[in-house]
């Protein structure tokens, strides 16, 4: 005996075309058979009356043609149940090889995303070790001092000099990498009309050259959104002529 589920959330599935096809064909064979029989049992007895014997044979004909309609029946239902839970089987194999697959997808797109942040990490770094190398370039131009004695009058350059106090200041500052470390600064200063290289006109932290000098030390920012500022402050008070000064900032991150 089948014994249904309770509870169970799972619909029936619908019959197939080839079972219910066969379902009709072995109804339509048995109703045949059993009216073939039947008339067979008429005619038998409308010719002469049926004897005790042939009352019992006719019983157990039925019996058995009722016992064949039974069976077929629970056999049809059973092969239809048959058919249909390994339709469940297949479909459900076959859900599970998708939701492999879907698996399987999304964890190389996550590997291959990974890969990728590591390569961008990897190409941003060397890119920053290289900059570092090479040293970071910060100019600026100082415009002559002015010495305030003559600016009412306008005196001519050279007339009267400004005092170191009355110096034209400017700050150059370079960005680095917040976790970088500074291994050198280069200080540059020139006159603006100056055809020297910058090569020979380079400068130590705290040296006089032409009536300027750079700071003697430089000075570092906090770290701020992953970079920090390395400022060196320079004063110039020659009222001749301006000057172009260069800083390079060369550093190092760690491995």
């Amino acid at each position: 005996m089948l014994a249904c589920r309770q509870g169970s959330s799972r619909a029936p599935m619908p019959m197939s075309d080839s079972v219910l096809a066969a379902v009709i064909a072995g109804t339509a064979t048995l109703s045949a058979s059993f009216l073939q029989l039947r008339s067979a049992r008429l005619r038998e007895g409308a010719s002469r009356p049926p004897s005790a014997t042939q009352r019992r044979k006719s019983r157990v004909q039925r019996a058995i043609l009722l016992a064949i309609v039974v069976a077929a029946g629970v056999c049809g239902f059973a092969l239809s149940q048959w058919l249909a839970e390994g339709t469940r089987a297949a479909q459900d194999a076959l859900q599970r090889q998708l939701q492999a697959r879907v698996t399987e997808i999304s964890r190389t797109a996550n590997q291959l995303e990974l890969t990728r942040g590591s390569e961008r990490a990897e190409i941003e770094s060397g890119v920053l070790r290289r900059i570092g190398a090479e040293g970071v370039v910060v100019m600026a131009t100082v415009a002559a001092c002015r010495p305030a004695a003559n600016v009412a009058a306008e005196a001519t350059p050279g007339a009267a000099g400004c005092s170191e106090a009355e110096a034209n200041a400017v700050t150059l500052c370079a960005s680095i990498p917040g976790n970088a470390s500074v291994t050198e600064i280069a200080l540059f200063s020139k006159a603006a009309d100056s055809q020297a290289p910058w090569s020979a006109s380079r400068v130590l932290p705290g040296q006089e050259s032409g009536q300027a000098r750079f700071a003697e030390k430089y000075d570092e920012g906090a770290p701020d959104a992953g970079l920090r500022q390395v400022c060196q402050g320079f004063t110039h008070w020659s009222a001749e002529h301006a000057r172009l000064v260069r800083m390079i900032v060369r550093y190092s991150l760690p491995s």
